[in-house]
């Protein structure tokens, strides 16, 4: 076999292969054989069909794998060893490769186009410049901060006094036949309304100002018309019998439950921090500050590749990229694209494309690898952002480690958070490589960074 390769300019390339009938004879023969041995043919027993029989009717399409195994191979294996950076998958050369008939024992040529990447040459030094934007956490952001903290970790506490809208009204509910309990009918013994939830004005002021030991007389599809689910719920009732239920209920109220927010004292600095963590209010602010700077961080750093991107790329100047190659692989390789869609996104996917290998040259150059560990906290990194969007804050270790390890299974997942450990490493690279001067801004002017792009 020898696979041979044809530059036709720095980015565009025809990889030849030639196969000859040596190269496959012994890979077809054991084919024929282990096919044979499960052939399924009328009049003959599973492995007694003739060899000969097993050829004329199924030789052709067992060759063409055999063949295409090792075509894909050879291809496969000469872009490793020869380290070509190659762009998409190789295509079919369509001016030099013939059809290829199957049916023919003999020596075969298959010519591939290659679309192989740019070089991409990056001098790097202090003299280059760029802004470092770092969003203050002024008195403002921490305070939302801390009243957020109370409010998530507050909890109902029961009160004598008339309820409110929001407050939690606990009792016992019957259904009504005539002004008096039906016979039989629903009975929740613990049912549990807001009456904020309830979309009548009427029904609604009826629980407004109720205490212990008051009795209420309700329309509950009245109360939430329109939404079965609810009313399902607070009846303990399937979601088809619904429609059915009696106009009238009773809740006989038998206590009144309002949240209250968490004091800020040791509890609650033990809730969101652990237990010991921060002793006083002072701390448990500068503790506060200091968890908001690092939210704030990969915002931060997100803007800082964006802006090195802009430099970058003017660093290296116009990029040579095989066009007419990967259009046709986009449309080739994408069941929904269309001539006129790769047209109309070719632009964005050149510059993304551009990026990539920007990275992937400075990647190179500052031999910058992804170990497992760097995954493991990358994987945990994101596990606790997810984890405090609901304000868990201080969970141990050891769960947030397994909610990791359940994310690095997944491919996707895995790949996406190999691609944030890399590029992470990127901009701490960048950082000690260009000329960064950091500037504290607020959090209003760093918002603003994005409307313009918007707007744009």
């Amino acid at each position: 076999m020898n696979v041979s390769l044809t530059n036709l300019d720095s980015v565009n390339a025809i990889l030849q292969i030639s196969v000859a009938k040596a190269d496959y004879q012994e890979q077809l023969d054991k084919a024929l054989k282990t096919f044979r041995k499960k052939a399924n043919v009328p009049g003959f027993r599973p492995g007694t069909v003739p060899t000969g029989m097993v050829k004329k009717m199924y030789g052709k399409s067992i060759m063409a794998e055999e063949i295409n195994k090792i075509v894909g191979e050879s291809l496969y294996n000469y872009i490793q060893e020869n380290k070509l950076n190659v762009l998409g998958e190789p295509l079919p050369n369509e001016e030099k490769q013939q059809p290829i008939d199957f049916s023919i024992e003999g020596d075969y040529e298959f010519f591939f186009d290659i679309a192989l990447a740019p070089e991409i040459k990056l001098s790097l030094t202090k003299k280059d410049k760029i802004t470092y934007y770092k969003i203050n956490v002024d008195e403002e952001l921490v305070n939302k901060q801390i009243e957020s903290y109370k409010a998530n970790y507050g909890k109902y506490d029961k009160i004598e006094e008339g309820a409110k809208e929001t407050d939690l009204i606990r009792g016992v509910i019957h259904e009504l036949e005539n002004g008096e309990v039906k016979e039989n009918g629903i009975y929740v013994e613990a049912g549990i309304v807001m009456p904020s939830y309830m979309k009548e004005a009427t029904e609604q002021a009826k629980f407004v100002g109720a205490k212990s030991g008051d009795k209420i007389v309700f329309n509950p599809g009245k109360a939430y018309e329109g939404n079965e689910t609810e009313i399902a719920s607070l009846l303990h009732i399937d979601k088809n019998a619904v429609e059915a239920i009696a106009p009238e209920f009773s809740f006989e109220v038998t206590e009144v439950t309002r949240y209250q927010e968490a004091e800020l004292d040791k509890e609650l600095f033990d809730k969101v921090f652990g237990e010991g963590n921060v002793k006083d209010v002072t701390e448990f602010t500068d503790k506060v500050k200091e968890v908001i700077s690092e939210q704030f961080a990969p915002d931060s750093d997100y803007k800082f590749l964006l802006d090195a991107k802009v430099l970058l790329e003017n660093k290296i100047g116009d990029v040579q990229f095989p066009d007419a190659f990967l259009k046709r692989w986009l449309l080739a390789s994408g069941e929904e694209r269309t001539a006129e869609s790769v047209e109309n996104d070719y632009p964005k996917i050149v510059e993304d494309l551009k990026f990539h290998l920007i990275k992937e040259q400075i990647a190179k150059d500052k031999d910058i690898k992804i170990e497992n560990d760097d995954m493991k906290i990358i994987a945990m990194q994101a596990a606790r952002a997810q984890f405090a969007q609901y304000g868990m804050m201080n969970l141990p270790d050891e769960m947030v480690e397994n909610y990791a390890n359940d994310m690095l299974k997944n491919k996707d997942n895995a790949r996406n958070l190999l691609d944030r450990a890399m590029e992470n490493k990127i901009i701490d690279s960048l950082k000690t490589t260009l000329g960064v001067v950091e500037k504290e801004i607020s959090l209003d002017e760093f918002r603003k960074f994005f409307e313009k792009e918007e707007e744009a």
